[in-house]
């Protein structure tokens, strides 16, 4: 039997990435209306440039957000706070144009309908323990250690801004061997390449690769910082706008995507809560060992509380018929916008520290919970 090989590749950004920065300014002021008001609606997008930050959107809320504030206790807890970086949380301006909720979605939404059409997919596979794809872990992993050596000053030339990519040989849908990891880290100028090479592999790349994954006789191409330097980054070197970075948030390229970013929508939002919904779904089925990957399709239309349509893909890998699985999945779940809500505690503040390092496969997170695993193998039986 001949054997079947490919490369996947994902990658990662750090919190100090500029499309990073922007998504964690959205969440963060979702999180504080919520902490104040969770019944309240919030629509938040946010560009950062060169000195600037500015955020828009529609809001609708009981509490008073101090959104200048919010968006420079960001910037601080990233790391910008040094004018030389060109950004920072003491100098750049802040700019906000904000209204209310449009009445005409509000008339759907408040009776428990979906914030607006569109589709949402949930996946899960068995070739990790965190039910992920291994290119997007291991990427999300090389980006948070990253973040780690510079914060805990293992070294002191790092800058925020930084990412990741990782490429996995695969043999029959399995990962076999790390292929070539790429990692381009902001630094302070005039560091000798050689040095920050020698420490990013000792300190960031040792680190997190599993040496089960790695083959002596074929070990992996290494990049760092393939250009030679990377002095300026952030937002004085790349515009950052909220949900630039959807891949990134979901499976690394793995499965397929709506479309739909997550950060700065609150929870009536079907963008962001079905896609939740459906990767609890996706998870408690592979767990179950219902199947060794799920793919789940749910959509809305905008005001109808019940979804359009549910599809389930188990890549032939299922123990059940895909339309036996559909039905267990009606039984044991609530789709309804309000019922996803209730079911994952999304009123919450607790969207922020989703906004870096992926949404999904962190244990922290109520949609990664695998409680339903019994309820679905009783519905086998």
């Amino acid at each position: 039997m001949l054997k079947h090989k490919y490369l996947f590749t994902s990658e990662s950004v750090t919190e100090g990435h500029p499309d990073k920065i922007a998504d964690q300014i959205s969440d963060a002021v979702l999180d504080e209306v919520l902490r104040n008001d969770p019944q309240g609606k919030v629509a938040c997008e946010t560009l950062v440039t060169t000195g600037l930050a500015f955020v828009a959107g529609e809001i609708s809320t009981s509490c008073y957000v101090n959104i200048p504030k919010v968006v420079r206790n960001v910037i601080k807890e990233v790391g910008y706070t040094n004018a030389v970086y060109g950004f920072d949380y003491l100098t750049c301006g802040v700019i906000t144009a904000i209204q209310e909720q449009s009445p005409d979605i509000a008339l759907g939404v408040d009776k428990g309908g979906a914030g607006d059409q569109g589709m949402v997919f949930g996946y899960a596979t068995d070739e990790t323990p965190e039910f992920m794809p291994l290119p997007i872990i291991l990427a999300h992993k090389l980006v948070r250690r990253l973040a780690k050596v510079r914060k805990e000053k293992l070294v002191d030339y790092l800058r925020p801004d930084g990412k990741s990519q990782v490429t996995i040989e695969y043999d029959n849908g399995r990962p076999q061997r790390v292929d070539t990891i790429v990692i381009s880290a902001q630094h302070k100028p005039g560091m000798k390449l050689s040095r920050l090479k020698e420490d990013i592999k000792e300190l960031v790349i040792n680190k997190v690769i599993p040496k089960k994954f790695l083959d002596k006789n074929k070990p992996p191409k290494i990049l760092i910082n393939p250009t030679g330097r990377f002095e300026i980054g952030g937002p004085q070197g790349d515009t950052g706008l909220t949900g630039r970075k959807i891949i990134v948030d979901t499976y690394g390229g793995v499965g397929s995507h709506g479309g739909g970013c997550f950060s700065g929508k609150d929870p009536t939002k079907v963008d962001r809560s079905g896609s939740y919904i459906a990767r609890y779904i996706a998870k408690n089925i592979v767990a179950a060992g219902l199947a060794k990957k799920c793919e789940i399709q749910i959509a809305y239309a905008i005001g109808v509380p019940e979804p359009v349509s549910l599809t389930v893909n188990t890549y032939k890998t299922g123990k059940l018929h895909e339309l036996e699985i559909n039905k267990l999945i009606r039984k044991n779940f609530d789709l309804t916008p309000q019922g996803i809500i209730k079911t994952l505690s999304l009123r919450e503040p607790i969207y922020k520290k989703t906004a870096c390092y992926g949404h999904f496969g962190r244990r922290e997170f109520s949609w990664e919970k695998i409680d339903r695993v019994e309820s679905l193998k009783r519905g086998i039986k």
